[in-house]
């Protein structure tokens, strides 16, 4: 009787009221509310903006910046083609969606899947993908599949 959905409680001194601040001095948190007195930081809306350092060079400023972000840059999700070899029947038809279903990518990158030619293959397989190294297309069409840009 005492286990049942409508009579549940939390576990006695588990849960604790949050403090109401600012709500008279009777309340212990009142007047300035636990903000102290004065100064930027007790003033409604006041504060500094994350990193700012009270006017001294920011760390961020301050420390060298090395390389180069190309942010033009194809983002593809990589694949070789022994790991295509053994996991598909002669003659599928493998798409970037079909490789994520069975487990061998996690995710399909945002400019798609990309074939690299490591390994070997000897099952024939056609294969739907946004690029293929020149190795791992001839390694697919040695097998005797063909090697299809998606």
């Amino acid at each position: 009787m005492a286990n049942e959905l409508s009579s549940l409680k939390p576990p006695a001194g588990s849960t604790k009221k949050r403090t109401r601040v600012g709500r008279g001095e009777g309340a212990g948190k009142g007047k300035t509310a636990g903000r102290g007195t004065k100064g930027q930081k007790s003033r409604s809306g006041g504060g500094v903006r994350p990193g700012f350092e009270g006017g001294q060079m920011p760390l961020q400023r301050r420390l060298p910046k090395r390389g180069f972000h190309n942010v033009f840059a194809k983002e593809f999700t990589t694949l070789n083609v022994s790991d295509l070899e053994g996991r598909f029947e002669k003659g599928t038809v493998v798409d970037a969606q079909l490789l994520k279903e069975s487990g061998v990518i996690s995710k399909i990158a945002k400019d798609g899947v990309k074939i690299l030619g490591d390994g070997e293959l000897k099952t024939a397989l056609t294969v739907r993908a946004a690029r293929f190294t020149r190795t791992a297309a001839e390694k697919i069409e040695a097998a005797g599949g063909t090697a299809e840009s998606a």
